[in-house]
């Protein structure tokens, strides 16, 4: 769990760092449909406030998922094979979000 939504955030900088995307406003917010959202025009991401009380790998996935949409804007093989290279093994974190909250998993 988080210890905070500023420390979420702090990690949200420390991977755009890692990633080398500029983030310009991070926002934590009550979502029913979807772990997180990325506009591009505006370069905005939200997260949902959910991901606070879940483990802190389960937080970089979805972290992760939505920085690489700075570049990359589908779930393509250059997609995937960028999770694998920051996260490894991140099929794993995927399934338990989907059991953790599948209708949540369906939609993102």
């Amino acid at each position: 769990m988080w210890q905070s939504p500023e420390a979420f955030k702090q990690r949200v900088r420390e991977w755009a760092d890692k990633i080398g995307v500029e983030v310009q406003t991070i926002s934590l917010r009550v979502m029913k449909n979807k772990w997180a959202s990325y506009t591009r025009r505006t370069h905005l991401l939200i997260f949902n406030t959910e991901l606070l009380d879940l483990d802190e790998d389960l937080g970089d996935y979805v972290i992760v998922h939505e920085l690489l949409h700075f570049r990359v804007p589908n779930h393509g093989k250059l997609w995937k094979s960028l999770m694998r290279a920051h996260l490894g093994d991140y099929e794993r974190q995927e399934e338990r979000l989907k059991q953790i909250a599948p209708k949540i998993q369906e939609e993102w």
